[in-house]
C-alpha cells in the first residue's frame, strides 16, 4: 500500500488523467450501447414461472406487456355516443401503431364486462408485441396518444408496465441534495474548501464510472432497473466515507508537522488498508447473494459490488494524487497559520468525545441497557413484516398509473388490478371437457369475484382461465386464495384426468418469489455473517469481537426493518413523503439490505475496534483501550454517519418507491449503528466483558493466518506498536494481562 501511495503521489497528473479517461470511456461506451435492464422477478422452476412459459408458448401474441387504458365520466354513461365515438376512434388509432399486438375494446362484441355496472367507467386492454424495456419507447408513444382523448368531462388514465414511462422524467434532485448535504458536513469537519472537494470528486468519479459499467453489464446478464440507482446510493455513501477517513488521517499528519507527501503516504498506508478491508467486507456481503441462485439478484450484487470496488480503488489511487495536488490547502487557513506560528502539535481527543467516552466507562450497564431497549422497540414492527411486491396502487396519488388503478378498483373491484391466470396442460378430449367445466367450480370458491374463459390455443393442448379475486393483489386474502386454489380446488378438479392446471399471474408470481427468498434467507444470512466474522477473527485475534459484531449487525438490520415496515407497510407518513400508499415490502429487500447493511456496519466496526486493538496491544489495559479508541474515533465515525444519512436520506426524494425503501432503511440503520451501537452499546459491552474481549485459544491463534488492518508502525499520534521485532520488554508490556 505504501508503494502504491508513493507512485500515485509522484505521478499524480497521470493518475488523474487515467481516471478521467476511464470515466469518459465508460460513459461513451454506455451511451453508444445503451442499457437492457429487466425487472423480471420470475424464478425458474416455480409454478407461476412454468405457467408464464406455457402461456407464452401457447399464445405468443401475449408475450409483450399488457397495459390498461381506463376512462371515466362523472356525467352520463361511457356508452353514450360522444364518449363511445371518441374512444372508439382513439382505440383504432392505437391499434394501428406498430408496437401494438391487439386492443380489447369494451365496445367490441363480448366486451360488456369491461364496462362498470354504473356505466361510468370502462377500460381497454392494450397488448404490445414486446416489453416496455425492449420496444425503444414505442409503448410510451402509444399511451400518450391514447391519453390525448381526455377532456370535456372525460378522464382518461393509463395503467400498466408502460404507463410509468409517460410520467414526467425525474431530475437528479436526490443526488444533488445528497451531495450538497455531504459537502456541508465535510466543510464543517475540515474547514477547508479544497479538502471538502476531494471526497466528493473521488466519489463522483468512481460512481460515474460504475454507473456506466452497470449499463454495459446489463447486456451480458439480468440487471434490475433499480440497480444503477442502488449502486449510486451505496457508492456515494461509501465513497465519500472512505475518502473522509483517509483525508482525516492526512490532515492529522500535516498538523503533526509531516511533509505533504509523507502525510499522504502514511494516510493511505494506514487508513487505506482499513478502507480496503472495509470495502472487501461490503463486497463479500453483496456477493453472498449468489447463494440464492437468482439471476435477478446476481445482477444487483455485481452492480453494487462494482460500485464499491471502484470507490475503494479511487480512494487509494485518485485521492492521494489529489492530496498531492492541493498540498497544505488540505488544512484550513486557521490551521495553517497556527502550524506556522506554534509548530506541529499531536492531536489529542478533547471536548464532548472525551466526556462521552468517560460517561460510557462510568455507566456501562445503564447506558447499554437503554441502547438495547431502544433497538428492541424499533425492531418490534419487523414481526409483522409482510413480503410482497408493490404495484401501481402504491404510486403517488397524482400519477396517471395510480389514478387508473383507483378507477379500476372503484368501478370493477380491487381484484381487477391483479387477476390470476390459470393455465391448463391438456392431454386429450377428457381433459378439455374437465377444463371447460372448471370455471363453475371456481365461481363457487370463496374469494373469487369473477371468472372468464376458458380459452384454448389452436391445438387445444393449452387452456387459459382468468380469475379475478375480490381483494387487491397485495392483500393477504389474495395470497390465501392462491394457496386455496393450488392446495384444494385444482387438485380436486384434476382428479380422474391427466390435466395439470398451473396458477400464474402477478400475485402468484410475487408469492413464489417471496417463498424462494424466505426459504433461502437463513442460508444466505449464515454465509454472509460467517464470512464477516471470519475476517474480523483474523484481523483482531479474538472470539468476542466477531460475535459482538454479528449481533450488532443483526440488531441494526432488525431495527431498520422496523422503520421500513412502519413507513411503507403501515403507511406512517408515506403519502406525506410522496411515496404512495401503504403496501407490502419488496421480497428482495431483506436480502439486499442484509448485504449492504452488514458491509456498512463492518466499516464502523473496523475503524472503531482497530484503534481499541492498537491500544490494547500497547498497554494490555481494556478500560483504557475502549476509552481511547472511542474518544479518538467517535468524531470521525459520527461525521461519516451524518454524511451517509444525508446521502441515503436524499434518495427518498427520488420518486422511486424501491429506492426510497433503500434510502430510509439505510439512513435508519446507519444512524442507529453509529449513534447507538458503535458509540454506546459496543463500548458498554466491551467495558463489561473486560479482558474477555480479546480472548482467543492458543491452539487457534497458532493455526490462524495473520492479517493486519493497520501497520504496527503507524499508530495514531505517532506511537509505535510493539511487533515481532520489538524488544522483549516492549512485547512483555504489550502482552494482554489476565
Amino acid at each position: 500500500m505504501t508503494a502504491l501511495a508513493r507512485w500515485c503521489l509522484r505521478r499524480r497528473l497521470l493518475v488523474l488523467l487515467l481516471w478521467l479517461a476511464t470515466l469518459a470511456g465508460a460513459v461513451t461506451a454506455s451511451a453508444l450501447a445503451g442499457s437492457v435492464y429487466s425487472d423480471d422477478y420470475g424464478a425458474p422452476g416455480t409454478e407461476s414461472g412454468r405457467a408464464a412459459q406455457l402461456l407464452t408458448k401457447a399464445f405468443p401474441d401475449r408475450g409483450g406487456d399488457s397495459d390498461t387504458l381506463v376512462w371515466h365520466t362523472d356525467k352520463g354513461d361511457v356508452r353514450a355516443a360522444p364518449v363511445r365515438d371518441r374512444m372508439t376512434d382513439t382505440l383504432r388509432e392505437v391499434a394501428r401503431q406498430p408496437a401494438v399486438a391487439s386492443v380489447a375494446s369494451p365496445y367490441d362484441t363480448g366486451g360488456d364486462g369491461q364496462i362498470s355496472k354504473d356505466g361510468a367507467t370502462a377500460y381497454a386492454r392494450i397488448t404490445f408485441h414486446e416489453t416496455a424495456d425492449d420496444a425503444a419507447g414505442q409503448p410510451r408513444q402509444v399511451m400518450e396518444t391514447a391519453r390525448k382523448a381526455a377532456g370535456d368531462g372525460l378522464q382518461v388514465e393509463a395503467g400498466g408496465d408502460s404507463a410509468g414511462t409517460t410520467e414526467p422524467p425525474k431530475g437528479k434532485t436526490a443526488e444533488a441534495i445528497g451531495l450538497a448535504a455531504a459537502a456541508v458536513v465535510l466543510f464543517l469537519a475540515f474547514g477547508s474548501l479544497a479538502a471538502t472537494a476531494l471526497p466528493l470528486i473521488t466519489a463522483v468519479v468512481a460512481v460515474g464510472t460504475a454507473a456506466a459499467g452497470i449499463g454495459l453489464l446489463s447486456h451480458v446478464m439480468t440487471v434490475a432497473g433499480f440497480a444503477p440507482m442502488l449502486g449510486m446510493l451505496v457508492g456515494l455513501g461509501v465513497g465519500i466515507d472512505y475518502a473522509l477517513f483517509i483525508v482525516t488521517r492526512h490532515r492529522r499528519g500535516l498538523r503533526a508537522g509531516l511533509p505533504v507527501r509523507e502525510a499522504a503516504t502514511r494516510a493511505v498506508t494506514v487508513s487505506g488498508r482499513a478502507v480496503v478491508f472495509a470495502g472487501a467486507t461490503v463486497c463479500i456481503a453483496l456477493l453472498g447473494m449468489f447463494v440464492l441462485r437468482l439471476s435477478f439478484l446476481n445482477g444487483v450484487a455485481l452492480a453494487a459490488g462494482l460500485t464499491v470496488v471502484l470507490s475503494v480503488a479511487a480512494s487509494v489511487t485518485l485521492l492521494p494524487a489529489l492530496l498531492g495536488m492541493i498540498g497544505m490547502r488540505a488544512l484550513s487557513r486557521r490551521e495553517r497559520r497556527r502550524l506556522t506560528e506554534h509548530g506541529p502539535r499531536p492531536d489529542r481527543p478533547t471536548g464532548w468525545a472525551m466526556r462521552w467516552s468517560a460517561l460510557v466507562e462510568r455507566h456501562p450497564k445503564a447506558l447499554g441497557l437503554c441502547a438495547a431497549l431502544l433497538m428492541a422497540v424499533l425492531a418490534l414492527p419487523t414481526l409483522s413484516l409482510h413480503l410482497g411486491t408493490s404495484d401501481q396502487g402504491n404510486d403517488p396519488a397524482t400519477s396517471t398509473s395510480r389514478k387508473a388503478y383507483d378507477l379500476l378498483a372503484d368501478g370493477f373491484g380491487p381484484g381487477t388490478n391483479g387477476p390470476l391466470t390459470l393455465v391448463g396442460e391438456l392431454g386429450g378430449t377428457g381433459d378439455r371437457l374437465a377444463f371447460d367445466h372448471l370455471p363453475d367450480e371456481l365461481r363457487a370458491t370463496p374469494g373469487v369475484a369473477q371468472v372468464s374463459g376458458p380459452e384454448f390455443d389452436g391445438s387445444g393442448d393449452t387452456g387459459v382461465i382468468t380469475v379475478v379475486p375480490d381483494t387487491s393483489p397485495q392483500s393477504k386474502a389474495t395470497s390465501d386464495l392462491v394457496d386455496r386454489l393450488r392446495g384444494e380446488v385444482l387438485p380436486e378438479a384434476e382428479d380422474g384426468s391427466t390435466m395439470r392446471v398451473l396458477v400464474g399471474g402477478p400475485t402468484a408470481g410475487y408469492d413464489d418469489f417471496a417463498d424462494i427468498i424466505v426459504g433461502k434467507l437463513p442460508l444466505f444470512g449464515g454465509v454472509v455473517t460467517g464470512l464477516g466474522c471470519l475476517l474480523l477473527l483474523l484481523a483482531f485475534r479474538s472470539i468476542g469481537i466477531p460475535l459482538k459484531a454479528a449481533a450488532m449487525n443483526l440488531a441494526a438490520v432488525a431495527a431498520s426493518f422496523g422503520v421500513v415496515v412502519a413507513v411503507f407497510q403501515w403507511g406512517w407518513g408515506s403519502e406525506l413523503l410522496g411515496l404512495g400508499s401503504a403496501g407490502p415490502i419488496e421480497p428482495f429487500l431483506p436480502v439486499i439490505m442484509i448485504s449492504v447493511l452488514f458491509g456498512l456496519s463492518m466499516d464502523y466496526q473496523v475503524f472503531l475496534i482497530s484503534r481499541m486493538y492498537e491500544e490494547w496491544r500497547l498497554t494490555g489495559d481494556n478500560r483504557r483501550a475502549v476509552r481511547v479508541g472511542l474518544s479518538e474515533t467517535s468524531r470521525v465515525i459520527n461525521s461519516a454517519a451524518v454524511i451517509m444519512i444525508s446521502v441515503f436520506g436524499a434518495f427518498v426524494l427520488s420518486g422511486d418507491r424501491i429506492i426510497a425503501m433503500f434510502g430510509i432503511a439505510l439512513s435508519a440503520a446507519v444512524a442507529l449503528d453509529a449513534f447507538v451501537l458503535r458509540t454506546l452499546l459496543v463500548p458498554a459491552l466491551m467495558h463489561l466483558l473486560g479482558g474477555a474481549n480479546w480472548w482467543l485459544p492458543r491452539w487457534l491463534d497458532r493455526r490462524l493466518p495473520r492479517i493486519s488492518i493497520e501497520p504496527a508502525d503507524c499508530a495514531p499520534g505517532g506511537a509505535s506498536l510493539p511487533g515481532p521485532s520489538a524488544p522483549r520488554e516492549a512485547r512483555d508490556l504489550a502482552r494482554p494481562r489476565t
